[in-house]
């Protein structure tokens, strides 16, 4: 493959656990080549894909020609759309960063080491990852993710002369987050926001609750500014199914 690898005999069976553990941790080429067959029958059909997904997040800057990032002509992205990308992956599948916060761990019984690329697991606060890259000509690459009190932030730096350089600046852009802006929180999902009367139902009354997690990113400083208003009917009417829109958006804030 070149590049990172873990050296796959195509003789062994790894669980889809060790290879994702190999690619977070360890940049596994081979292990990202294994997986793209595994799941699309071919390389080429998995990396279209990957095209597809990028068209669908928005990622205008985007064409992949492979799934593992080593350089080939027309292989391009932007840091904007690293950036969607990131989002996309921690906000439907948190459970990534059981992988990205590894810092070393070992596969095949033990006789194969990993070591995470990605030294901000190690020194900055909240890290949750996210993925390092470099090649010849990309030279050194990341995005860096971290939460701390409920605000989460994601940091891309591209084409950096230096794997220090990259480090350096991407905790630089995630100190600056945090310290100008804040998470404000509304609510949890599934958290009561009503009781509502149902008219001509079988109940006279039905709970309205928060479909997802509420809340806005703020300047700190600011958060006794805001106000939250609820506005939703008295009465509803029956029929009333779970998991049904009372209203398109119940909450509003004002500063």
């Amino acid at each position: 493959m070149g590049g990172s690898q873990i050296w796959l005999d195509p003789r062994e069976t790894l669980s889809v656990d060790d290879m994702l553990k190999a690619i977070c941790v360890n940049s596994a080429n081979d292990c990202v080549v294994a997986m793209a067959e595994y799941l699309a029958g071919s390389e080429e059909a998995f990396v279209q894909m990957m095209n597809d997904k990028a068209k669908e997040l928005g990622m205008n800057d985007t064409t992949f020609k492979n799934c593992h990032g080593l350089d080939e002509d027309g292989h391009v992205t932007s840091s904007y759309d690293i950036a969607l990308m990131s989002r996309e992956l921690l906000n439907n599948h948190p459970s990534i960063t059981k992988y990205t916060t590894i810092w070393m761990d070992t596969l095949r019984d033990g006789k194969s080491q990993l070591s995470n690329t990605n030294k901000l697991i190690k020194t900055y606060k909240g890290a949750t990852g996210l993925k390092t890259g470099s090649t010849s000509l990309a030279l050194y690459n990341l995005s860096a993710s971290a939460t701390r009190d409920g605000l989460s932030l994601i940091a891309v730096i591209m084409k950096a002369p230096t794997t220090k350089i990259r480090f350096e600046e991407a905790a630089k852009l995630l100190d600056y987050g945090f310290n100008t802006f804040s998470f404000k929180e509304f609510g949890k999902k599934d958290d009561l926001v009503k009781t509502l009367n149902v008219n001509k139902g079988s109940s006279k009354t039905v709970d309205a609750v928060l479909s997802e997690n509420c809340g806005t990113l703020i300047e700190k400083g600011k958060e006794k500014e805001v106000e939250q208003t609820i506005s939703l009917e008295e009465n509803v009417q029956a029929p009333i199914k779970k998991g049904q829109k009372l209203r398109r958006s119940c909450i509003y804030y004002k500063w």
